[in-house]
């Protein structure tokens, strides 16, 4: 799966996301992958909804362009967004943003907008419908994720809404009504523009591009203009064909976090064309799965199911603070993403030269603590496997490294009893245990040696700290 390409982004059912109870069926394995390899190449994919949720969202666009269009061609102080980071959780009602040409109206269900000057005033049709059904297919599009990293189902419900509410509880997520740049919008009194290499006009923002802090992100506009930075570093813009019962599905920052940088956030930026010639400017629906402001993002189900967590996502974050940072995206991906989240043959083979390095240099001198460790490992690891086995009758024939990664993910794969019987860990190549990558190593001896880390958690203080940043390396 991960060696597949895709020509452009994935389009994917969601009826064929749905989970469902035994054995995955054949369209929902293939609708996993697409959606994964999507989000790997391009960080979007595209969400195919059945026709009558289509109309829905139709519908809703239309509202949204009558709702803006009777606006004031102004807004008032107290309606300019401040982008206070506290305000995260709390928004609600109508506000805008001069400086983007930008004018929202956030529903987010457990909360009442507050009216100017005790006015009454009519929010877009439908929002309540448009949010059950959006946020139905996020949490659908997040399992999805969870089954191709292989984590246990629904992974997240600790950190989401309760289905439905609770009373008293106010919603995280929200559902924001968007509109830009309508030409009757005069708020707008600094503003960028720049010219594509066709010479066609067209405005971005003043910050080039923007990251999304939510778990998914579900986006369903009436003109293309969304463009999300692919993997290869290229602008895409991904709704340009969309159909009328398609939406735009893309991660943010929150499920960067919780799944330990395995899964890269979209970065995004908004174009808008032609603005003088279209009387109601570009209307859209964005729904943001967002984790309660009172829980932690963890790595421990990542930790779990076998995948090496780098010491930045060791410690669990709380989700207030997490939201009310500042997240330099220079520093997001300084990894693999997901599409290759399993351990390539060709990184262990770039490693050798400096492995053999190091070999004949412990000739001379102690190994450090972190090395010794490693090799404790190795070796207990060996016979331990080596004795379930045996103890279970099965003769282990180990797998190639390259040709197991594929095997990892399917259900029917040469190596697939093995691996069950004797408890081999979700996501780990089956391979001999020299040939493990040092993270692989010591989080399967974790879980067949309990307690192992406590005996050694001396000798693990011991290492220097030099040493632990070239470990951390080595593991990666």
């Amino acid at each position: 799966m991960a060696g597949n390409v895709l020509p452009s982004l994935g389009r994917v059912k969601l009826t064929d996301l749905a989970p469902a109870e035994g054995l995955p069926s054949d369209s929902y394995k293939l609708s996993v992958s697409t959606l994964s390899q999507s989000l790997a190449q391009y960080s979007a994919a595209i969400i195919q909804f059945p026709v009558s949720d289509g109309a829905l969202l139709r519908s809703g666009l239309d509202s949204a362009r009558l709702y803006f269009h009777q606006k004031a061609s102004y807004p008032a102080a107290d309606m300019v967004n401040t982008n206070d980071p506290r305000d995260w959780c709390k928004t609600s009602g109508y506000y805008a943003d001069p400086q983007l040409w930008l004018e929202t109206y956030d529903y987010r269900p457990g909360l009442t907008p507050l009216e100017p000057n005790n006015t009454m005033e009519f929010p877009p049709a439908g929002l309540p419908d448009i949010f059950s059904l959006l946020g139905k297919a996020a949490r659908d599009i997040l399992d999805a994720i969870s089954f191709y990293l292989n984590l246990r189902s629904s992974p997240f419900t600790k950190v989401l809404d309760n289905v439905p509410l609770r009373n008293g509880e106010i919603s995280s997520s929200v559902l924001s009504v968007c509109c830009h740049t309508r030409p009757s919008f005069q708020g707008a009194q600094h503003h960028n523009f720049t010219t594509q290499e066709d010479g066609q006009l067209v405005m971005f923002s003043d910050h080039e591009h923007q990251v999304d802090k939510s778990l998914i992100s579900l986006v369903k506009s009436d003109k293309a203009g969304l463009h999300i930075k692919d993997f290869q570093g290229r602008w895409v813009l991904v709704d340009e064909d969309l159909g009328p019962q398609e939406a735009i599905v893309y991660p943010g920052l929150a499920l960067y976090q919780a799944t330990a940088g395995y899964v890269n956030p979209a970065l995004q930026r908004t174009e808008t064309t032609n603005m003088q010639s279209n009387l109601f400017g570009r209307c859209s629906l964005a729904f943001k799965l967002m984790p309660k402001s009172m829980t932690s993002l963890s790595c421990s189900e990542m930790r779990d199911a076998g995948h090496g967590v780098e010491a930045q996502f060791q410690l669990p974050v709380p989700v207030d603070d997490f939201m009310q940072r500042s997240h330099p995206t220079d520093q997001l991906f300084n990894r693999q993403s997901f599409q290759s989240f399993n351990f390539h043959a060709t990184q262990e083979g770039s490693m050798k030269p400096l492995l053999r390095r190091r070999k004949n240099d412990s000739r001379s001198k102690p190994l450090p603590p972190s090395k010794r460790l490693r090799l404790e490992a190795q070796r207990v690891l060996k016979e331990r496997v080596q004795d379930i086995a045996d103890k279970k009758g099965i003769k282990l024939r180990f797998c190639n490294l390259k040709e197991c990664e594929n095997h990892i993910l399917t259900l029917d794969s040469p190596c697939a009893n093995i691996r069950m019987e004797i408890g081999w860990p979700h996501g780990v190549p089956f391979v001999h245990p020299h040939d493990l990558p040092n993270k692989a190593k010591i989080g399967f001896l974790e879980a067949y040696e309990p307690g192992w880390t406590a005996t050694h958690e001396m000798e693990l203080s011991l290492t220097e700290p030099g040493q632990a940043s070239q470990h951390s390396v080595n593991c990666n």
